[in-house]
Formats: C-alpha cells, sequence, structure tokens
C-alpha cells in the first residue's frame, strides 16, 4: 500500500531536492554545521515533509495550505544559497546551478 503523497511528482521532486542539498552542504566549512548547514537542510526537509503531511486525510484547501508553507520553506533553501554564495563557501557556479535547480523544483 502506498500513501497517495508518493504518487505525487512534486514530493519526488521535494526529496531530489532534499537529498541534493544534504550532498552540498558536506562540502560547507564546519563552522556552519549548527548555521546555515542545519537551517538549509532542515528548510529542504520541509519542503517533501509538508506536501506529504498536507495530502494525506485532506481537504483540497487544506493540502493547498500545506503547498503553500512548502513552497515558503523551498524559498528558504533559496535563500540560504544566497547566503552560502555571499559567504563564498561554494563557489559560484555550484550555487547558481543549484538555485536554478531549487526554483524548479
Amino acid at each position: 500500500m502506498s500513501f497517495k503523497f508518493e504518487k505525487l511528482l512534486v514530493w519526488q521532486k521535494a526529496v531530489d531536492l532534499s537529498a541534493d542539498v544534504h550532498v552540498l552542504t558536506k562540502k560547507f566549512p564546519k563552522d556552519e554545521l549548527f548555521v546555515l548547514t542545519s537551517q538549509i537542510k532542515r528548510a529542504a526537509d520541509s519542503v517533501s515533509l509538508n506536501i506529504a503531511e498536507g495530502s494525506t486525510g485532506q481537504s483540497n484547501a487544506e493540502f493547498k495550505k500545506f503547498l503553500g508553507y512548502a513552497l515558503r520553506s523551498d524559498i528558504e533553501v533559496v535563500s540560504c544559497l544566497y547566503l552560502a554564495q555571499r559567504r563564498d563557501i561554494s563557489s559560484k557556479t555550484i550555487l547558481q546551478n543549484f538555485i536554478s535547480n531549487a526554483k524548479s523544483y
């Protein structure tokens, strides 16, 4: 038996985003571990978690509300990536590609 959210392309892409953030943040400096690394990983996870939570046993209006939360979390991920870029945590090219990809999730 599968859950409704497992069939949703948006949820699948959100899980991909979280996995990509996990790989990217492994390269962040240790002094960012409890700051930016933690924040971006929680925000990325929140995207798929909100989609899943809102999709099961909820009305369409309630699901739409959770999709809004997921979108806000995705925007938080993008903002964290800009902060990483500003702090010279990763190459500008890698972060710009990641930002473009995050916007497409």
